[in-house]
């Protein structure tokens, strides 16, 4: 078997002699070292939602991994595998390695809950990869909660993103939120992409609000530039209510003015922007739309429903808010339509505040700061993960403990099978300039 060590960044880093390696005890870490940018720290993205599935946290992920390693840290990822094209281990462009593990999918890329059966496979990459935090994406994400279990079981520290919004009051909310309280009360850290996102994050499990930042999503403006000879017209795109869109579009007989274009792949989304002047987006929850500053960045204005975290997306001038109704989206839309009839809008405005606002690198480095302080912090013994987990209520806490206690049972088990000692790690070497390269170790 192949393998390697992705390692790329601009800074110095100690060579493979000098660095510490985690164990199922703990990470261990080098202290004392107050300049960030010289810091190094292994972390493992985990996910259902990752490439070649397409979308905001699929692209989340993708992008702040790619600024990590350019800041010198190594970062992998792992995901379930999308066969027959992506098994086993992949690289990506920019030397990113993803993990494509076997794991049953149910709908939209979700995976089966199970507590357990991952932990065989995720404790030999986090092994062998030398992993020293994971942070985990999304809710909804079943790998992702096992990722943050099966690491702090191991030692490693966590952080984990809340990409969405979640109400309180139908049985699959109440039930993910118990979950998320489950899993959230052993995390070093927990980010959210908006103050709205927060608020609802920390509703839902129970957190100390200092234990949450806000860090938003971000956009190559580069990619998104303005076309000031793009014609107006009118279409919508893809999603589960399509079926309704192409009723509506024939009863009211729309077909030469509504092009519905379907999903569409991510190199094109700059060329289907600037096709028109308006953006509408009608979501009834939105955690921050990726979308809105995507359209504003291509110079169109937008229209959005005022829900979640989108009024904290854009200035008033680049974006005209709308209640959750559709009278006030008409309204909304009649008034947009005027404002640029009048010429008061300017997309080359809209772009350069867009690139202004929003980079990957910045959310990289405020990322870099929360890994940062999540390494400094002391690990929580097995008593006081206990303790927490029983804190999660009468009879949702009792179980909790249960399942951490078998899955503890079932980590020594492993050590006993396939000891720490028989497990080989990807090997880091420096090149002669100091920075990180590529070395490939055959078990």
């Amino acid at each position: 078997m192949q393998d390697a060590a992705v390692d790329s960044g601009d800074e110095t880093v100690p060579s493979t002699a000098d660095s510490n390696v985690p164990t199922e005890q703990g990470a261990t870490q080098s202290r004392g070292d107050d300049n960030a940018a010289r810091r190094r720290v292994r972390i493992a993205m985990i996910s259902d939602f990752f490439f070649p599935n397409v979308g905001g946290v699929e692209g989340h992920i993708h992008a702040v991994s790619q600024q990590l390693l350019k800041r010198g840290h190594k970062v992998i990822v792992v995901t379930h595998a999308y066969p027959p094209h992506r098994t086993g281990i992949r690289w990506l462009a920019g030397g990113l390695k993803v993990y494509y593990v076997p794991y049953a999918v149910l709908a939209r890329q979700d995976t089966l809950p199970n507590f357990f059966s991952l932990l065989p496979l995720l404790r030999q990459i986090f092994l062998r990869e030398r992993i020293e935090l994971v942070h985990a994406h999304q809710a909804l994400s079943s790998m992702a909660h096992e990722g943050i279990l099966h690491a702090r079981s191991m030692g490693i520290r966590a952080v984990f993103t809340d990409h969405s919004l979640f109400g309180f009051a139908d049985a699959a909310s109440i039930l993910t939120n118990k979950l998320l309280k489950f899993v959230l009360s052993d995390v070093e850290h927990v980010v959210c992409v908006s103050h709205t996102g927060k608020e609802n994050t920390v509703l839902r499990a129970a957190l100390d609000p200092h234990k949450v930042s806000v860090i938003p999503n971000a956009v190559v403006a580069s990619d998104f530039r303005p076309d000031p000879s793009a014609p107006q017209s009118g279409r919508s795109g893809d999603g589960p209510k399509r079926v309704d869109l192409e009723q509506m579009r024939e009863k009211y007989l729309l077909n030469d003015r509504v092009d519905l274009v379907g999903a569409i792949r991510p190199s094109d989304a700059r060329a289907h922007l600037t096709r028109g002047h308006l953006f509408l987006n009608t979501s009834l929850t939105e955690a921050f739309g990726t979308g809105i500053i995507e359209a504003a960045s291509a110079g169109l204005f937008v229209v959005s429903t005022r829900v979640g975290g989108v009024p904290e997306v854009l200035p008033a001038e680049f974006i005209e808010l709308a209640e959750p109704d559709e009278d006030d989206v008409v309204r909304a839309v009649n008034r947009a339509l005027a404002h640029l009839r009048s010429g008061a809008h300017s997309a080359q405005a809209a772009h350069e505040a867009v690139a202004h606002f929003y980079s990957w690198s910045d959310v990289a480095a405020r990322l870099e700061r929360v890994y940062l302080r999540a390494m400094d912090q002391e690990l929580v013994g097995r008593w006081e993960r206990l303790g927490a987990y029983r804190a999660c209520g009468p009879v949702a806490g009792l179980v909790f403990v249960i399942v951490v206690v078998v899955e503890m049972l079932f980590l020594e088990l492993l050590q006993v099978l396939w000891p720490v000692r028989d497990i080989d790690t990807v090997p880091e070497i420096l090149s002669l300039d100091g920075s990180p390269r590529n070395h490939k170790s055959r078990n």
